[in-house]
């Protein structure tokens, strides 16, 4: 089995990584259709408290609809999850979700290799916020 996702620990606050997250994706094709606070909806719903957490959900337009006319099912995988969270001071974890994994779950080998281009994408955006 592959890995669920892509991971990267990048140095600045969650504002800044967030912003050039956002960016690299952006120079990819990449969209961000929603923002979601977890560690506020978590405080909001629960009174639970959890480090920093927000989840990003990325769309490419183009591939997305490429994929959805191979097999419109896709549309219960999308958006792409791009997942920001901070282990310290300085320290945040971007984690995306790759594309090719979460293709694998609808058993068509041609949507599986599709998402290729969307991992390769998605890990330049990941690994240009590294340096």
């Amino acid at each position: 089995m592959q890995p669920l996702n892509m991971k990267q620990t990048i140095a600045g606050t969650l504002a800044q990584v967030t912003e050039r997250i956002t960016a690299a994706i952006k120079k990819e094709g990449f969209g961000v259709l929603t923002r979601i606070d977890l560690h506020d909806k978590f405080k909001e719903k629960l009174g639970k408290d959890v480090a920093p957490v927000v989840i990003l959900g990325a769309c490419n337009p183009q591939l997305a609809y490429e994929a959805y006319e191979q097999n419109s099912d896709v549309a219960c995988l999308l958006p792409c999850n791009v997942v920001l969270r901070e282990l310290a001071a300085e320290q945040i974890s971007v984690e995306i979700a790759k594309p090719s994994s979460m293709m694998s779950f609808l058993g068509d080998a041609r949507m599986a290799a599709m998402a290729v281009e969307a991992d390769e994408a998605l890990l330049r955006a990941l690994q240009s916020i590294a340096t």
